[in-house]
């Protein structure tokens, strides 16, 4: 595994990053979505309380009907069905609604209402919003909540492991937050519901219609930027580029990794996007652009280009910025996913062109055969995040849009026999589908 040394508490701890285990619900959850969290020591899959997410949802299938032509009704009967057994975890102890199991749910679950705009899926995602946003740490009891954190006071964050002091925060903190995000935005951009009585009633009292449950969340997930990621977490002094303040105990004065910025950027983005069809806050809207378009803007003009061995222009960078790990499969994935999410939305001037070497790395440098991807981004192989797989994960499964030769070929890998159990490569393929000429 690779190795991160930290000063915690005035101690060097060595922090192990979050290796594969189980490829189900989303294999970043089970590959670590933070490598070398502060607030996470060798935990290899996420964790949770009562609710945690079980071994039955592990068991769900969801079934493809082609990968030709547009997502289906049986598509998207077999998402709903899937849903159906759904528990949101009781925490976010092993970063569950970073990417762990009820992260990857939550995103995929915004991914394929805004394919279908199947109400239910809505109504299932805002369930589990209610819960992340009643897990926040300054909002839950103890022993869920009202733990001090490394900033000397109780924050509107979410630790992710709580018996280690001080309590740490990263880049997992965009996940939860854009969830909330992501969430209003959808229910806004869907004015018909507007004045609707939420399907599953009022539990946490959020609001009883979409619109006001829609500014419930917007409103706190503002709470969570004013006071804790832009007030406490972040230092954006060098030129609004992100990296930790100095104080946080974890990587503290260091740029953040790729990944965990576009876990920031899910946030920013989808609150831009929110406010934006609110028309409430233009500031904000501004602000959060400006935020996303610096961190994406950052990663194009630090990434190596050059001509892969099949004389297409390929990509070669590292896990940070200014770092010198190579990127690896797993988190080279999530970089993905958040530069195709900022590219889908049109604001951040990024082309197909600026994209499409995203794709020629994985199917000409990390293609080893079919089934056989290499671990790190230049096509080598390391252990724990830096492994080879056998499938291709969602991330990159995305930049088939750019390379349509390969597409095929990876859905057979990731669908064997029509099927998958890994519910953020389900969504993706549906995005990808409704997305194919």
């Amino acid at each position: 595994m690779e190795r991160t040394r930290l000063a915690l508490g005035g101690a060097a701890l060595v922090l192990l990053g979050l290796c594969a285990a189980a490829v189900t619900a989303g294999e970043e959850s089970a590959a670590g979505a933070v490598r070398g969290s502060a607030a996470v020591f060798g935990v290899a899959a996420p964790t949770g309380g009562a609710g945690a997410p079980g071994a039955a949802q592990a068991a769900a299938e969801l079934k493809l009907s082609s990968p030709d032509g547009p997502p289906t009704a049986a598509d998207y009967a077999s998402f709903r069905a899937y849903l159906h057994g759904l528990t949101p975890a009781a925490d976010n102890l092993g970063n569950n609604w970073a990417q762990g199991r009820s992260g990857e749910e939550t995103q995929a679950m915004g991914v394929v209402y805004e394919l279908s705009h199947d109400r239910a899926v809505l109504d299932k995602m805002i369930g589990h919003c209610d819960a992340v946003l009643s897990e926040r740490d300054d909002l839950a009891p103890a022993p869920v909540g009202q733990h001090v954190l490394w900033t000397g006071t109780v924050d509107p964050a979410w630790p992710n492991e709580v018996t280690t002091r001080p309590i740490g925060t990263g880049g997992e903190q965009g996940d939860p937050i854009g969830h909330l995000a992501s969430c209003a935005r959808l229910i806004l951009k869907t004015p018909a519901l507007a004045g609707a009585p939420v399907t599953g009633g009022d539990p946490h009292h959020y609001g009883t219609t979409y619109l006001a449950r829609a500014r419930t969340y917007l409103s706190q997930a503002d709470t969570s930027m004013d006071r804790h990621v832009l007030a406490r977490l972040l230092d954006l002094s060098h030129g609004d580029r992100m990296y930790f303040a100095a104080a946080d105990p974890y990587q503290g004065g260091r740029p953040v990794p790729w990944n965990q910025q576009m876990m920031f950027d899910y946030a920013f983005q989808n609150l831009a996007e929110a406010h934006e069809a609110l028309a409430d806050d233009p500031a904000r809207v501004k602000t959060y652009d400006r935020l996303v378009k610096t961190s994406v803007d950052w990663f194009f003009g630090t990434v190596r280009r050059y001509t892969d061995a099949k004389g297409r222009p390929a990509y070669d960078w590292t896990y940070a910025p200014l770092g010198t790990d190579r990127e690896d499969n797993s988190h080279g994935s999530l970089d993905c996913d958040g530069l195709y999410r900022a590219y889908l939305s049109g604001r951040y001037g990024i082309t197909p062109a600026m994209l499409t070497p995203l794709a020629d790395t994985f199917a000409d440098v990390m293609t080893k055969s079919a089934g056989h991807y290499a671990g790190k981004v230049d096509g080598t192989d390391g252990a724990g995040n830096s492994a080879p797989t056998t499938y291709v994960r969602s991330g990159w499964l995305q930049t088939a849009e750019f390379r349509p030769d390969v597409y095929h070929a990876w859905a057979a890998v990731d669908f064997p026999g029509g099927t998958s159990t890994a519910v953020d490569r389900y969504s993706r393929e549906l995005l990808l589908k409704s997305r194919r000429k």
